[in-house]
């Protein structure tokens, strides 16, 4: 075990580590093609699980709200989201 502080072969200090550049970049190019098919893939999911991706993906879009507003928490009604089927023809 090197006790002495020295550095002995390696990388030299600042030296990008190449494999770790590589995987980014490759990461970055599925993340973007999957960007460019989000429209599409959304339109094949059902309602209820299109609203839950919509869900889980909004903190990422939209700030969150400050805790310092004025609610009355006990004073609170429910919020109801009606699913609503254009397609559908009586």
């Amino acid at each position: 075990m090197n006790t002495t502080g020295q550095k002995f072969g390696g990388r030299k200090k600042g030296t990008p580590n190449k494999m770790t550049t590589e995987l980014k970049e490759s990461l970055q190019d599925i993340v973007n093609l999957e960007i460019q098919q989000l429209p599409t893939r959304l339109n094949e999911l059902e309602a209820k699980d299109r609203i839950l991706l919509l869900t889980k993906l909004l903190p990422y879009v939209l700030p969150k709200q400050s805790e310092n507003l004025n609610i009355d928490k006990n004073n609170i009604e429910p919020l109801v989201f009606r699913v609503i089927d254009i397609d559908h023809k009586d």
